[in-house]
């Protein structure tokens, strides 16, 4: 590995690694780019060189690019000490330079809870870092950087960076231009903090409201409409020069079982699975989609083997490429969730998903273990070498597309000049204000008046950020309502209010003209119910914002007025806020359905439902 104390007269300069690639990785790029380099797109090395470079690659430099891994610390070679001792216990490193010089591995993965992404100039810094650490190595290659960023309820990198509405939001919005402006702007974003891969759009029909892992992440429950917004948005981001990922497939919209703690098995039929599941991979793979990710879950209709999606064959190879004819880059979903985990061991589950025809290994529990288990299969004889060259092929051909051998730098003025700017704010409030969707109003309350109801109180849930830059949702729905000229008090009373947390809202709600309700993920049994239904046994009005679930409604009945806002961070929020005051019209529509509590197989409000004003 690199010696951090050799003399910075005696290191290549910063324009020579990273503009130029070191080693081979600069000889590529001379010897095969093809084509005017104006986009990042655009300078493609030729499959005879990248076929070359892989040819020229020792069997551990192979292991090492099939994989993307996690790593903990703001910075390439400088962490925080209880990021180096983290880094020590679970990967045997101390710094994301060391994991590159160890393992070579071709991925690192961003999350805020391994402190990558504290704010938009640090990202950046660490992405330039990670590149260099691996140019600087003989034989050195770009690094494709990833991250979760799907907005809404998964998002990894936060304010001030542009956060928009999540799919749900979107699909109640409906339009496609909006998708397309969404991928485009947080691709940008993204490109500009050296994020190359994004793991999103999700691609699963949502069509069972106790989802309990994709839910308001999909953009609703007709194949057709996710189909075109899952195109749109790959559309966006890869326009911007970002990879788009389709994930999870064959499906993950119908299940009760989490798959980051189970392993779910889903029952539809062959014909159920071409007329739910597939419509938006299908749209995926005809827009372009640079890279799929698979499902840790069964399909006995696709496979009756019992092994989930990511280790199967039959799905992997012959359904997704040789059915659908996707020959880009798979990833896996994180091979540290459960529903892969279940069946065999954390040493077979990497070989055999490479042996299903994935091409990169996510995030696995033991790094080490598992890239020993496939440099072990290929000099067993179970593995192929040439197996192995099909993916990082693959893999290569995507780091190319993206301009990655042509220049991997991640200049730190690119971050002012794109994240977070005034436009792309303002783009996704306007987004956001298309999004919210008027559920119930028999009485006509809303929008609320200045006049008549000048005290309002927010009341409810305030669930965490996906971020820990948003919110708290009742602190910024007062506030917003209190710049639209009403007088508005934030009282959180949580996701499960206690019954001295209902009289101390109520009580409060003598002093309000009316009382706005946050609610989150309302079930049978929720005490928000109760909350709801004491509020308005004070005869002051009740409007209910339900901050994730549209399904909310349902349980809601005594509430005056329900909007439903797909999510809790700030943008979503506010633009609910200004829904409420009249500042703009609900537009938005289901793009799921809502049944009935007392009925669950009797739609209570069907897709397309959405109110607006009487004036």
């Amino acid at each position: 590995m690199p010696d951090s104390s050799t003399s910075s007269a005696a290191q290549p300069s910063r324009r020579t690694l990273l503009a130029a690639g070191a080693g081979v990785t600069a000889g590529v790029t001379a010897a095969l780019a093809a084509g005017s380099p104006a986009s990042a797109r655009a300078a493609v090395p030729s499959d005879a060189g990248l076929r070359a470079l892989v040819s020229r690659m020792s069997l551990e430099e192979k292991v090492g690019q099939l994989f993307v891994m996690r790593v903990y610390g703001h910075s390439a070679t400088d962490p925080d000490q209880a990021d180096v001792d983290a880094n020590l216990k679970e990967i045997g490193v101390r710094t994301a330079a060391e994991l590159i010089a160890k393992y070579r591995v071709g991925g690192v993965i961003y999350f805020a809870w391994a402190h990558n992404t504290r704010d938009p100039h640090q990202i950046a810094e660490l992405s330039d870092g990670i590149q260099r650490a691996s140019l600087e190595l003989e034989r050195g290659l770009p690094v494709l950087i990833s991250t979760d960023q799907e907005h809404g309820a998964v998002a990894r990198i936060g304010a001030p960076a542009t956060l928009f509405p999540g799919a749900m939001a979107i699909g109640a919005g409906g339009s496609r231009s909006d998708a397309r402006a969404l991928g485009r702007i947080s691709g940008t974003e993204l490109r500009a903090m050296g994020v190359r891969q994004d793991y999103a759009p999700d691609a699963d029909v949502n069509v069972d409201p106790a989802n309990p892992v994709i839910g308001v992440r999909s953009f609703g429950s007709e194949p057709d409409a996710v189909a075109a917004l899952v195109a749109a948005e790959v559309a966006g981001y890869q326009g911007a020069g970002v990879a788009a990922c389709a994930k999870h497939f064959p499906g993950h919209g119908d299940t009760a079982v989490d798959s980051h703690t189970g392993l779910p098995v889903i029952t539809h039929s062959r014909a159920e699975w071409e007329e739910l599941d597939a419509p938006p991979f299908r749209a995926a793979i005809a827009a372009g989609v640079d890279v799929v990710m698979t499902a840790h879950l069964v399909v006995p209709a696709l496979d009756d083997s019992g092994d989930p999606a990511t280790l199967s064959r039959p799905i992997l190879t012959g359904l997704l490429r040789e059915e659908l004819g996707y020959d880009g880059v798979v990833v896996t979903d994180s091979l540290a969730m459960e529903g892969v985990r279940v069946k065999y061991g954390d040493d077979r589950v990497p070989v055999l998903a490479l042996k299903a025809g994935v091409d990169q290994l996510l995030n696995p529990p033991d790094l080490d273990l598992a890239w020993h288990a496939v440099l072990t299969a290929v000099r067993d004889g179970e593995l192929t070498e040439a197996r192995l060259d099909e993916s990082i092929l693959r893999v290569l051909r995507l780091k190319a597309r993206l301009g990655l051998f042509r220049s991997a730098a991640t200049p730190p003025h690119g971050v002012d000049r794109a994240v977070g700017t005034r436009a792309h704010l303002a783009a996704a409030d306007r987004i956001a204000e298309r999004t919210t969707t008027l559920l119930a109003d028999d009485s006509g309350l809303l929008p609320l008046s200045r006049r008549r109801t000048p005290r309002l109180l927010v009341v409810g849930a305030d669930p965490a950020s996906p971020t820990g830059t948003t919110g708290p949702p009742t602190g910024v729905l007062a506030a917003a309502l209190g710049e639209l000229g009403f007088a508005a008090t934030a009282l959180s009373t949580g996701t499960a209010p206690t019954a001295a947390g209902v009289a101390r809202a109520v009580a409060a709600a003598a002093d309000a003209d009316a009382v706005v309700a946050v609610t989150y993920n309302v079930t049978a049994n929720s005490a928000q119910i109760t909350l709801v239904r004491e509020l308005a046994a004070t005869g002051r009005p009740v409007v209910a914002v339900a901050v994730r679930n549209p399904y909310d409604v349902a349980h809601l009945a005594d509430a005056d007025a329900v909007l439903a806002s797909y999510g809790w961070t700030d943008v979503e929020v506010r633009a609910a806020a200004r829904v409420v005051a009249g500042r703009v019209r609900p537009r938005g529509r289901l793009p799921v359905p809502v049944m009935r509590a007392d009925d669950p197989a009797t739609v209570l409000l069907p897709v397309g439902h959405g109110l607006s004003y009487r004036s």
